[in-house]
């Protein structure tokens, strides 16, 4: 070797690039040089627009504690009330969820939520939104992971219905 040496992928990474090669997935993560914590720091980096970022959101199902996964697109905010209409019966509430339970829950720091390869299965929504691109890009279980994808390739990789969970935009 000359002096360089290889690092491994980060653990979560690692899980996410199981599942995209388990189901046959085209496009492996990418590791970017700087951290993509939020929508528009992956969007600036991969130089896209902020709507083809799949931002994934996690949700705190009351009171059974259930994760919910919302994966929406980076220029939308999530309606709550719409996501808990969908996921919640007979009284239950939906709750923010705090870094311990998204860690706990998806096996994922906040900024590195893939759609996929969490070590607890969550409930899983995607807004619809996402299909107004043909390419978009998600976060592959680390900060600095991503990897690209097609709107419709979500519902093959998580089994998650598409459905409408986006906050109406002021007139």
């Amino acid at each position: 070797m000359c002096g360089a040496e290889l690092k491994p992928l980060p653990e979560g990474v690692q899980r996410v690039t199981r599942v995209l090669q388990d189901k046959g997935h085209p496009h492996a993560p990418v590791m970017l040089s700087d951290a993509a914590r939020t929508a528009q720091q992956a969007a600036d980096a991969l130089g896209i627009q902020l709507g083809q970022i799949a931002k994934s959101i996690i949700f705190k199902r009351k009171p059974d504690a259930a994760a919910v996964l919302v994966i929406t697109s980076g220029d939308r905010r999530v309606d709550e009330k719409k996501v808990q209409a969908l996921v919640c019966v007979d009284g239950q509430k939906l709750g923010r969820a705090d870094a311990d339970f998204v860690k706990a829950s998806t096996g994922f720091s906040i900024g590195g939520v893939s759609p996929v390869g969490h070590v607890n299965t969550p409930v899983t929504l995607i807004d619809r939104d996402l299909l107004r691109f043909d390419e978009i890009w998600a976060a592959a279980g680390h900060p600095h992971g991503v990897f690209r994808l097609h709107p419709d390739d979500l519902q093959h990789l998580t089994g998650a219905p598409v459905v409408d969970v986006a906050a109406q935009e002021a007139p």
